[in-house]
């Protein structure tokens, strides 16, 4: 059985998992979701900020 995971309920792996996904898609030149904060050109900086809004458009599904 599988079923998905809250933001609240994460780990840290899987945190650094979403948020190393999405940095990458930010650096292979997918656009943003959130509002660019000035100065802000480094893709890991930027999917962190995502990931805090909870703006990432992945899902974690466990497997049990």
């Amino acid at each position: 059985m599988t079923h998905k995971v809250k933001y609240d309920d994460l780990t840290k792996y899987e945190r650094a998992r979403l948020v190393g996904a999405r940095a990458l898609q930010l650096a292979m030149g997918a656009p943003p979701l959130i509002e660019v904060p000035e100065g802000s050109i480094n893709a890991v900086l930027l999917a962190k900020v995502e990931f805090e809004k909870k703006a990432i458009p992945l899902q974690v599904i466990r497997a049990a």
